[in-house]
């Protein structure tokens, strides 16, 4: 080691201006920030979809709708689905584990028959809902429904 190859230690140099350290180091007053308005002062932050004081778009367009936050979504499963379901497994049940078995339902899914297609099996079929064909239709077919606590 020599003087001509002497270095600071990694890290300790701080590279950039500082501005605001008064006005003898040629970067104080403004601090480069220019003359007033909002971006000038201390913690400014432009929020989201700000439009220079314009009504935003968000405020000035209509609101409509509802959304009901207790409502419960339920996953349609048809008779023709239950049909094939059964013809392919050999089942006389159809519950939440042989859909989700099947890949049809997720673990969290809340299940409803409707009465698309035609059931020729006497299945005894569980779920949270049936409409009123499909349990018709599964009755009329000598099964019977039972229903689950959603």
């Amino acid at each position: 080691m020599n003087l001509s190859n002497l270095q600071p230690a990694l890290g300790s140099v701080k590279h950039g201006k500082r501005v605001g350290r008064g006005a003898g180091s040629g970067k104080g007053g403004t601090s480069t920030r220019g003359h007033k308005g909002a971006k000038s002062r201390s913690g400014y932050s432009r929020k989201i979809g700000f439009e220079g004081g314009q009504m935003p778009l968000q405020r000035r367009l209509p609101k409509f709708g509802f959304k009901n936050i207790n409502r419960k979504a339920y996953k349609p499963i048809n008779l023709d689905l239950l049909e094939v379901l059964a013809e392919q497994k050999g089942l006389t049940t159809i519950g939440l584990a042989q859909l989700r078995e099947a890949g049809y339902v997720n673990a969290n899914s809340l299940v409803k028959i409707l009465a698309n297609g035609t059931l020729n099996h006497a299945l005894t079929v569980e779920a949270h809902a049936f409409s009123a064909a499909a349990q018709a239709a599964i009755e009329a077919a000598g099964g019977s429904v039972n229903k689950l606590e959603a």
